[in-house]
């Protein structure tokens, strides 16, 4: 809670604040269905770094949202945190990105018993590559969007309007039909 307090005052200062800046539009639109995901170079909630290229031949699950301990990112990786053995399972590695930096992770992780890699975006560059890098009443965080990226390291699916409660069961239908094409083909 009282990591929370903070960020409600932000929030509302920001939201009264004259004037009101303008949201931008991301700079990228990111990649599309079909083409390679962005290479990453981000440290996970104990420091670890992560590349793309170190989950070559499995599927990626990369989910971006907007901040830590706020309600939808919380629902989000607990949905995520529920079903991340049928996701392993189906062979896919779970990875979520913001731009806290690694101790808000690890305070996250932590509170939340997260078993999954949440990526630090600090510098914001992923956030950019992936098209996903917003503004809005001045705060700057990436939008709660997710990629499916195959074991070739090609985007397979692009989920924009994510429900963070949804998400999680979205990606598993997705990634079952996704293999079984996959297999027969």
């Amino acid at each position: 809670m009282k990591r929370l307090i903070p960020v409600i005052l932000l929030m509302l200062a920001a939201a009264f604040a004259l004037p009101l800046a303008a949201e931008e539009p991301p700079a990228e639109s990111g990649p599309a269905v079909g083409q390679a995901a962005p290479e990453f170079h981000l440290q996970d909630q104990h420091g670890k770094w992560h590349t793309l290229a170190q989950h070559g031949g499995k599927w990626v699950v990369l989910y971006f949202y907007p901040k830590d301990f706020t309600p939808g990112c919380t629902k989000q990786v607990c949905t995520f945190r529920d079903d991340v053995i049928a996701l392993r399972k189906a062979g896919a590695q779970v990875l979520g990105v913001s731009l806290d930096d690694v101790k808000s992770h690890a305070e996250f992780a932590e509170k939340y018993h997260v078993p999954f890699p949440l990526l630090s975006d600090a510098q914001q560059e992923t956030a950019k590559a992936y098209g996903v890098l917003t503004t809005m009443k001045g705060m700057t965080f990436a939008k709660r969007e997710t990629f499916l990226i195959d074991p070739q390291g090609k985007v397979a699916k692009h989920y924009r309007d994510v429900d963070p409660e949804k998400n999680s069961k979205q990606v598993l239908a997705d990634l079952a039909e996704l293999t079984k094409h996959s297999s027969q083909g």
